[in-house]
């Protein structure tokens, strides 16, 4: 479902990333794990369309991200890592926005803003000013935008980032649930967040992918150690 091969983005002389290549299966949740300044944000910026690599392809749901950006938009729900919520819209009414910006049908806008407002359990907030709701609820909102005309692809920068650990665990449980119906690239910095809801990993430091496997096949290792080692073995060589 996404494809990605040597793709590489250059800032003057600095690599942000460099050849980069990994895949996602179609169904699959794959944590991209990396510390921070890895590259992370930078490979899901050129996934979405909102910024161009220096070399390189990437196709998602069939697409590619340069030649056919729209096509790939239409088939992408993307949580940044800064949601760009309008605090001054109610929570249903933004969601209206979104269906509409999307190209949801006039007369299923209100059944599809009621299925996300379902999905991400803010049956209680629908009303509420967004300026008004918690960090946590409006990850939530963030995740239903997102999820606006069921898009294959799901990209989710940090989604749990700045929440407290009862809003983390409830934004997790949200993630894992959305496995099978779509394909979900979920980046992030925390070892557990990979753990506890991706099927697969990709590592990556320094703008370079270090490691790419199942989370069934780490052969007994915990995730820690594979982490450790892929970094210590790619700063190692660079040395």
């Amino acid at each position: 479902m996404i494809e990605v091969r040597q793709l590489s983005k250059y800032f003057g002389d600095l690599a942000a990333i460099e050849d980069v290549t990994f895949s996602v299966p179609a169904g699959q949740i794959v944590g991209f794990l990396g510390p921070n300044g890895a590259g992370k944000s930078t490979t899901m910026r050129i996934l979405t369309g909102f910024s161009t690599a220096t070399r390189g392809t990437a196709t998602v749901a069939g697409h590619e991200v340069h030649t056919e950006p729209l096509e790939v938009k239409r088939r992408v729900g993307y949580l940044p890592e800064r949601v760009p919520l309008y605090e001054e819209m109610v929570v249903s009414g933004f969601l209206r926005y979104v269906a509409e910006v999307k190209g949801v049908a006039r007369a299923e806008r209100r059944g599809e803003v009621e299925r996300v407002v379902e999905r991400c359990g803010l049956q209680e907030m629908h009303h509420r000013l967004i300026g008004h709701l918690s960090k946590g609820y409006r990850q939530r909102v963030g995740l239903a935008q997102a999820l606006v005309g069921s898009p294959p692809v799901l990209i989710l920068d940090e989604p749990t980032v700045g929440l407290d650990p009862r809003q983390i665990v409830e934004i997790r449980q949200l993630i894992k649930g959305l496995g099978g119906e779509h394909t979900v690239l979920l980046s992030t910095h925390i070892l557990p967040e990979v753990a506890m809801v991706c099927g697969r990993v990709v590592i990556i430091d320094r703008g370079h992918i270090v490691a790419e496997d199942s989370l069934a096949n780490l052969a007994g290792r915990t995730l820690e150690e594979v982490f450790m080692a892929a970094l210590t073995r790619e700063r190692a060589a660079a040395s």
